[in-house]
């Protein structure tokens, strides 16, 4: 007994990846500080430490996310769109689901980018100056390309070749083509089918494996970071963090809420009320996967919702509505945009928006997947991804608010998606608050 006991306190002494992350972000700031302003320049300080140890482990941390992107992003959006093949089975109520995640999507991504565009949250970090891969990027990102390119680009002429350069918006294209047929065939490519489900458990492991050095890689990069521009760091990752709980803020109170009520004449306030707990729930787990009774439950007593609807559409909604990602990618960019003292124009937003909105389908239910995906947002408009390493320890805080974001997408859109198939009890969602309704 004794042993067990000592076993279980053991259990709950362990610390989470989240925590050793936001240790590995802050160790790394004071590292970095110390190394600025407290020891002098020396070969060993600039060459052996900061260029040299800091920079290959920073830098090899970088290295292994990006070696995840290409397989990982394949196999989760084939996964992804089989999924979506198979809500033909329902027809009208699959349709409109996934109609109202792809636009809600985005939305969310338009948001961001506007939200941070406002901001500006990478002005003030000039990463420029201490990456030269910088000045290559800057280049391929100024370069003009016109509308009708940048559409044919989309399309793959080798899908080998597209996979070898990680051309990640020709990849997102094949890799959705191929799961609808998937699923379409049915059981005549079950081994196929197979294949692909379980590369993708595969891959999702070496993710895990991967994240577990992602403490020692945050270290090393802020530390590295911090040593050569010191205080000036802190405002701009501190406008980030803000520009992101804006554009979160902004989707889920005005955004949703609007749609709630141009679509179903229901009252938003109410409905946040009544749903709060579900939104409170899921910012405390930091997972929509574990909301989805809460919120099939949630929708059937107080909204009046039938789980004929919510018990297909919150699923599929835990599986490729991750708007608070989607805003979280969008914010990203600005980001290391200003940061690395990157042009964008239009076209470079318009790609973003399309490439988070479609990555969003294949994104699993894990945190560092988001990450994952963001580094092919990163490419697919020519950022260095460097600047993640920045942001990560920072994301993880904001973590727990995109969850409660996109679960509460999930609602609306399973109540909106009810009401057009008069599927919702209006009598049930004001039921004893009808003063306040009125």
């Amino acid at each position: 007994m004794n042993n067990e006991n000592r076993e279980e306190k053991k259990e709950k002494k362990q610390v989470g990846l989240t925590t050793k992350i936001l240790f590995g972000l802050l160790f790394g700031a004071i590292t970095g500080f110390v190394l600025n302003y407290a020891v002098p320049d020396s070969y060993f300080k600039n060459t052996i430490v900061i260029n040299g140890i800091l920079q290959l482990i920073g830098q090899g941390f970088i290295r292994l996310m990006q070696m995840l992107v290409v397989p990982l992003v394949l196999c989760s959006l084939v996964c992804g769109s089989m999924a979506i093949g198979d809500t033909k089975k329902l027809g009208n109520v699959g349709a409109k689901a996934l109609g109202f995640y792809i636009c809600t999507t985005a939305l969310a991504v338009t948001v961001a980018l506007t939200t941070a565009n406002v901001i500006n949250p990478g002005i003030g970090l000039d990463m420029s100056k201490i990456h030269k891969s910088s000045t290559v990027a800057t280049e391929s990102a100024t370069q003009s390309t016109n509308i009708v390119d940048t559409f044919l680009n989309i399309i793959p002429s080798n899908i080998f070749n597209s996979l070898s350069e990680g051309t990640m918006l020709q990849v997102i294209l094949f890799a959705l083509i191929l799961g609808v047929i998937l699923a379409k065939m049915g059981d005549r490519v079950e081994t196929v089918k197979n294949f692909f489900s379980q590369f993708n458990d595969i891959m999702m492991e070496m993710t895990m494996i991967v994240m577990k050095v992602a403490p020692i890689g945050v270290f090393c990069l802020i530390a590295k970071t911090f040593s050569q521009l010191g205080i000036e760091a802190f405002q701009p990752l501190l406008k980030y963090m803000i520009a992101v709980l804006i554009a979160l803020g902004i989707q889920c109170f005005i955004v949703y809420q609007a749609l709630l009520k141009v679509f179903t004449g229901l009252n938003p306030l109410l409905f946040i009320k009544k749903f709060f707990p579900v939104m409170e729930f899921a910012f405390s787990t930091a997972t929509s996967n574990a909301t989805i009774p809460m919120s099939i439950d949630t929708l059937a007593k107080k909204m009046g919702v039938s789980k004929k609807i919510s018990s297909f559409t919150i699923p599929l909604g835990a599986t490729i509505n991750m708007d608070g990602t989607s805003i979280m990618q969008g914010v990203a960019v600005v980001f290391a945009a200003q940061a690395f003292n990157i042009h964008l124009d239009l076209t470079d937003y318009l790609m973003v928006i399309g490439t988070a909105t479609l990555a969003s389908i294949g994104t699993a239910g894990i945190p560092s997947v988001g990450l994952v995906t963001l580094t092919m947002v990163f490419n697919t408009v020519n950022l260095p991804v460097e600047a993640i390493g920045l942001i990560m320890g920072i994301d993880r805080i904001l973590d727990m608010t995109r969850t409660a974001v996109n679960i509460t997408g999930d609602a609306v859109c399973t109540t909106i998606v009810a009401k057009q198939n008069d599927a919702l009890d209006r009598d049930i969602f004001y039921q004893g608050e009808q003063k306040e309704a009125s």
